[in-house]
């Protein structure tokens, strides 16, 4: 009757050992997106699990990327932060396994002569020789899930950490190429004051030719020659904002910014198509949001870890060998010497520190769980803001590509009324101003819509998902 008891007892401690069932928080989660532009809208398509950057239809960004690959260290600190969580996995899994070492010692000892007890008794010589060689076993029976638990926990931690590995690579790759499609949008401006620059300097002989004529004022002169160094001035500062972005592009590549270089190249101004999918599956789509989840999982293991700690440890050990004072005899039957049994070691009083521990793991727990929370809503705001402004930067584009198109015939109309003299050429240069202005916001507006296109791609977790293993 005491061994059903005794087993009775056991089984009920070891189901209240275990650590508890706790599943990532429920979030509220809509049919569909609100601010999905009408450019996209194929909800089937998913995005390339692989270099989704190629939408963007830049040839050298593949590069960029293969080299950001190869030499980021933001790249490869995350790798060895991935490595460091295996090897600590490695570390708890060996604590399921028994362990087994051996020693040995060699000795010659002078033992006082006024020592208690002197070894082999009160005529025993002062000096002697002592050899051991000594193997030692010890192993934790896992009575009550503890060495599972640690298990359980760093499995979790290794693959938040493998998931952290990639948000980093995501991050990244998203970083990169949105400081290309920023640097490419100050080429294709720089090249616009290249040409303003251009048609300017034409402007200035041609003004002075006219003033050498009589028919143009010396205030035309200063006017168009003052706009002439505006031009050229804004030219310098886009040069600057460029060079700004390709010291950028150096750093996220691994490169010294002294010796790395981008060709300037004016690339199509078109924003790609990015496939949403539906929302529920932004939830496998972020690696950041799977890590949360998995740390979820790891803090309710370490819940159980705390909870065993109430229990008693049964470990097992066993050690054996040779002692012997005569070296040359060591190894024989009569030197042999072993002890085997069971330790079990159980905490009677801590002064509430086992309940503070369970305390504080709990707490943990719920720190994550709201840490879930917090990312998997964040999320949903970093979709809907850059769908907002792929939206928004779209319509305001063609709204001021029509204003271009229309400040552009006025400047034609300015400069025919100045030649047939019904105009000042104050006239003609509030007109260049605002069709410079226009086409400047034009381009700003497409560079700002494809911006945020990689930042939606970024926000919708690019090609990663939980079901690719974090590829």
């Amino acid at each position: 009757m005491r061994c059903y008891v005794i087993a009775a007892l056991s089984v009920w401690c070891a189901a209240c050992s275990q650590a508890p069932i706790t599943q990532a928080p429920v979030m509220p989660l809509a049919a569909a997106y609100k601010e999905v532009p009408a450019t996209v809208s194929d909800a089937a398509m998913t995005l390339p699990a692989q270099e989704w950057w190629l939408l963007f239809g830049d040839a050298e960004l593949n590069s960029l990327q293969q080299r950001l690959i190869d030499n980021s260290p933001d790249l490869a600190s995350a790798l060895a932060r991935y490595r460091q969580a295996q090897a600590a996995t490695g570390q708890l899994r060996a604590a399921e396994l028994p362990t087994l070492g051996t020693s040995l010692n060699g000795q010659r000892i002078r033992q006082s002569e006024r020592r208690p007890l002197r070894v082999l008794g009160p005529t025993s010589p002062n000096e002697y020789n002592s050899a051991t060689l000594g193997l030692d076993f010890q192993y934790e029976i896992d009575l009550w899930g503890r060495v599972r638990e640690q298990v359980n926990a760093g499995d979790a931690e290794e693959k938040a950490a493998k998931a952290d590995l990639a948000a980093a690579r995501l991050s990244l790759q998203a970083t990169l190429t949105d400081t290309l499609v920023a640097l490419r949008g100050f080429d294709e401006e720089a090249a616009m004051l290249s040409d303003t620059v251009t048609a300017y300097s034409r402007a200035v002989d041609m003004i002075n030719r006219r003033h050498d004529e009589g028919i143009a004022s010396g205030l035309d002169v200063a006017r168009v020659e003052a706009q002439l160094q505006s031009a050229r001035s804004q030219a310098q500062q886009v040069q600057a904002q460029r060079a700004m972005m390709e010291h950028a592009i150096a750093a996220l590549v691994g490169a010294n910014a002294s010796s790395f270089s981008i060709a300037p190249r004016v690339v199509p101004a078109t924003t790609p198509v990015i496939p949403l999918g539906v929302p529920s599956a932004l939830l496998q789509r972020r690696p950041d949001i799977a890590a949360a989840q998995l740390r979820i999982a790891a803090a309710s293991a370490k819940v159980g870890i705390a909870q065993t700690a109430f229990f008693p440890s049964l470990n097992l050990g066993a050690q054996g060998g040779f002692q012997s004072s005569d070296f040359a005899k060591f190894i024989e039957m009569p030197n042999l010497f072993w002890a085997i049994g069971p330790t079990l070691a159980v905490s009677l009083f801590d002064g509430g520190r086992r309940k503070a521990q369970v305390a504080g793991a709990e707490a943990v727990l719920d720190e994550a769980g709201q840490r879930y929370r917090t990312i998997v809503l964040g999320a949903f705001q970093q979709v809907e803001d850059q769908l907002a402004l792929l939206s928004h930067y779209g319509e305001a584009a063609k709204e001021e590509s029509l204003g271009a198109v229309a400040a552009q015939r006025a400047l034609t109309l300015a400069e025919i009324r100045y030649k047939q003299g019904a105009v000042s050429y104050l006239d003609v240069i509030v007109a260049q101003t605002n069709a410079l202005q226009a086409q400047r916001s034009t381009r700003d507006l497409n560079t700002r819509q494809r911006r945020a296109a990689v930042q939606l791609v970024r926000a919708l977790g690019g090609g990663w998902s939980v079901e690719a293993g974090g590829s």
